[in-house]
């Protein structure tokens, strides 16, 4: 499609004028804008412009959906129209964070955290899952994997289990980057921290159940004080504190030592006190946090399956309209860690196929060609996993397919609940995400995904013809 400044001036005027941006942006498909007054958009005058498949405001940023490629183009046009300056996600973020809540504000900074480290965890989940195909029993051959009948396939798995476990064997390297670098310190010491947390000469975390029932736990003898000599592979809140500490003892130290000596003094001072507080206070504190409330929810789930999947299920849809849904990445690697797989994300694919298919369903329902042309893209998007463009473009916009998703999304996860169908890895939230979960729970998850095919479409179209 050929952009146009007339096309362009008609989104600028919709959004209030050039005066009410502050900073904007854009991203693989939208234009991110911080405005100073969302309230004067006028959002019915905005999705009639051709180039406008969607709008939404989320985290104190109103995007635009325009597409992937055009995007570009338009976000090019639109500083020259409007006179602004080129500016990053991240200036965007800066600007909005400061209309946020607390709670708001602490939902961003997980979610800066985890966010830059996703492709490295999804790509992992995606290998793992191709590791299940080769490794799990009972998939080509009764009884048997595929490895079992064909050896000389062995090897070739066992090299790709260790490039796919390599994200989360080192997950404390990864998350120490992201942390240390979003409190602001530098990202190196970051990485040497969290690679310090899994050092070999440490117990491996996934080994300290059994050592501690046998009462073979290594130590350090500090001067009198013992210390757990304990490794916290696959854990999320030692590495979050430890980042925190080091990252504000860093900017402390930067402002009190001379530039002549902050080479020698800044970085190891740093990593030395932050190192001593992460095995004496931090590791073992947050380890007994991790796990006190990774198992008070596997106890829920325990408890009340059905209640838990229809809840969650049902309404992570809400999450990802509130942007809180990036939390629930740490829990899902905590789950991972301690419990051998997660329980959750499972609901999550099967939400995000559920938003696809009520989009899907409202091309067969609307007039509009433009929107007949977006619910299908969108939908198809949401299949693989990404469902901003069928929940803010489509179906938040009619309310009635959302409902519908919702509905299906509840079913489905009260039935994987149910059955404590686990995923290995997280993996591409949607249509593919099947191979991220454990070869026994394929079958319940297949009848999960015909629940949230179905319903929502044919719920989505019956509605609409009983509203008409």
């Amino acid at each position: 499609m050929a952009v146009n400044k007339e096309s362009i001036e008609q989104i600028l005027e919709a959004i209030g004028g050039k005066d009410n941006v502050s900073v904007a942006t854009h991203c693989v498909t939208r234009l991110r804008f911080a405005l100073k007054d969302e309230s004067v958009v006028d959002k019915e005058k905005l999705e009639n412009i051709d180039l406008v498949k969607g709008s939404f405001s989320s985290n104190g940023q109103f995007q635009v959906i325009i597409g992937p490629g055009l995007v570009e183009k338009v976000y090019k046009e639109l500083v020259d129209i409007a006179d602004i300056d080129s500016a990053t996600k991240e200036d965007v973020k800066e600007q909005t964070s400061k209309k946020m809540n607390p709670l708001q504000r602490a939902v961003k900074t997980l979610a800066d955290i985890f966010i830059p480290i996703l492709p490295a965890i999804v790509t992992a989940g995606l290998l793992m899952g191709l590791n299940n195909l080769l490794t799990g029993a009972d998939i080509f051959y009764e009884g048997k994997s595929l490895i079992d009948v064909h050896t000389q396939w062995a090897d070739l798995a066992s090299i790709i289990n260790l490039i796919a476990n390599t994200s989360f064997v080192f997950l404390p390297g990864l998350i120490g980057w992201s942390a240390v670098k979003k409190f602001g310190g530098n990202p190196l010491l970051g990485i040497v921290l969290g690679l310090m947390l899994v050092h070999p000469d440490l117990l491996n975390a996934w080994g300290y159940g059994s050592a501690s029932e046998s009462g073979e736990i290594p130590t350090w003898n500090l001067f009198g004080l013992i210390i757990e000599k304990v490794g916290y592979q696959g854990q999320v809140l030692p590495i979050l504190v430890a980042s925190y500490v080091l990252a504000k003892i860093e900017i402390t130290m930067n402002k009190i030592v001379p530039d002549a000596f902050k080479l020698l003094i800044v970085a190891p001072i740093t990593l030395l006190v932050t190192g001593f507080l992460s095995f004496i206070v931090i590791g073992p504190l947050t380890f007994t946090i991790g796990n006190v409330l990774t198992n008070g929810l596997i106890g829920i789930f325990d408890s009340f399956a059905a209640l838990g999947g229809l809840v969650y299920g049902g309404f992570y849809a809400l999450l990802v309209v509130t942007g809180m849904h990036h939390t629930f990445l740490a829990v899902d690697l905590q789950l991972i860690s301690s419990a051998g797989g997660t329980f959750l994300w499972p609901m999550l694919a099967l939400s995000n196929i559920a938003q696809g298919s009520a989009a899907l369903a409202m091309m067969f329902v609307v007039k509009d060609e433009k929107l007949k042309g977006l619910s299908l893209t969108s939908a198809i998007s949401a299949y693989l996993g990404i469902t901003e463009p069928a929940m803010f473009g489509v179906n938040i916009r009619y309310k009635y397919p959302f409902i519908c998703a919702m509905i299906a999304s509840g079913i489905a996860g009260m039935l994987l609940a149910i059955k404590g169908v686990k995923a290995a890895s997280i993996g591409v939230g949607g249509v593919p995400g099947i191979f991220s979960i454990y070869s026994q729970y394929w079958g319940i998850f297949l009848v999960g995904m015909v629940i949230v095919l179905v319903v929502p479409f044919f719920g989505t179209i019956i509605y609409s013809k009983i509203k008409k």
